[in-house]
């Protein structure tokens, strides 16, 4: 193994038209790592971000691999590894060194500015992977890490969701098909807003009770479907003013996740909307590594299959980041041989 060639993409400058995949030799081992032959890897719409300098925070050094999201298999492990003996299938968990409990200040995101997931092999942290679903293949087990634990968490190990309760869900990205998806899981009911005729007839598809028309006045709307008591829980995706209208959805006692700033990073939203509601709005980062197996087991029992919009050879980066720019209705996946 010694002698293998990693294939990876670098990026030596801000954008996209500076990545470029490249082949190098492989990383030595530490006596607490993994090396991780990487099957397949999601994209985020943050990866576009990152590659671009959109967040305002290029990478400290360059040339720099994007990417946080992956699934493989372990290929050689650490001296001092138990976690992990070689074989296992694993996932990449977002934030790295997130194990449980309060976030610690020395974690880090995979993909910006934690080591980058967009390789054919990685050397990771023991601790920063966890074991894939045994029902799902490479593509869809790499939809995990991010998009499927923001969703997770914000529902279920914060939201605490449970059957007979509405979720309120803005968009059809990512974290949005996911929420829908855990929501009818839960036996609870969806209701998607969408700006996109056609996607919010898939969201029906996919087991929305109800989509409405963003340019509408989808707040009475949601409280006319939920016979005036409003939605339990809120995925906010938008940021911005929307926070406000969907405070006006909300039920008494309800949650909003904020998610998403796509409206914006300043908030606006009626104060006496947060008191009347007694709202808890709550700011989700992904989550740690005890809620990804808890994610895991989920899927695993529940035979839950996630959205695959594309699969793109590992080469196509290119070609799946513009698939992503467009904003596709599932998840954009790179496949590597």
């Amino acid at each position: 193994m010694a002698n293998d060639l990693v294939h990876q993409w670098q990026l030596s400058a801000v954008g996209r038209q500076n990545l470029r995949y490249v082949e190098t030799t492989q990383r030595p081992l530490g006596p607490r790592q993994v090396r991780v032959r990487v099957e397949a890897a999601s994209l985020n719409y943050r990866d576009l971000l990152m590659v671009e300098n959109r967040y305002g925070m290029a990478p400290a050094a360059l040339p720099f691999t994007p990417g946080s999201d992956m699934a493989g298999t372990v290929l050689e492990v650490g001296t001092e590894v138990a976690r992990w003996r070689g074989g296992e299938r694993v996932i990449s968990t977002f934030v790295a060194g997130w194990l449980d409990g309060a976030i610690p200040p020395e974690a880090s995101t995979l993909g910006g500015p934690g080591p980058g997931m967009l390789a054919s092999q990685v050397v990771l942290d023991a601790q920063w992977l966890a074991a894939a679903p045994s029902t799902l293949n490479a593509a869809a087990a790499s939809t995990l890490p991010c998009a499927a634990l923001t969703a997770w968490t914000g529902l279920v190990e914060n939201g605490r969701l449970r059957a007979g309760q509405t979720v309120l869900i803005h968009g059809t990205g990512g974290v949005a098909l996911f929420g829908l998806q855990l929501a009818r899981l839960h036996g609870a009911q969806a209701i998607v807003v969408s700006g996109d005729a056609g996607k919010r007839s898939q969201a029906l598809k996919l087991g929305a009770r109800h989509v409405l028309e963003r340019a509408s006045d989808w707040p009475s709307a949601v409280l006319a479907l939920t016979e005036g008591r409003g939605a339990d829980h809120v995925l906010e995706t938008v940021g911005g003013a929307n926070l406000g209208r969907s405070l006006q959805a909300l039920a008494g006692g309800g949650r909003v996740a904020l998610i998403g700033l796509l409206d914006g990073a300043e908030l606006a939203a009626s104060g006496f909307d947060l008191m009347l509601r007694r709202a808890v709005v709550q700011g989700v980062s992904v989550g740690h590594r005890q809620a990804l197996e808890h994610l895991v087991r989920a899927v695993d029992v529940n035979a839950l299959q996630p959205v695959i919009a594309a699969e793109y050879p590992a080469q196509e980066l290119p070609a799946a980041f513009d698939h992503l720019a467009r904003g596709p209705f599932g998840k954009v996946v790179l496949t590597f041989q």
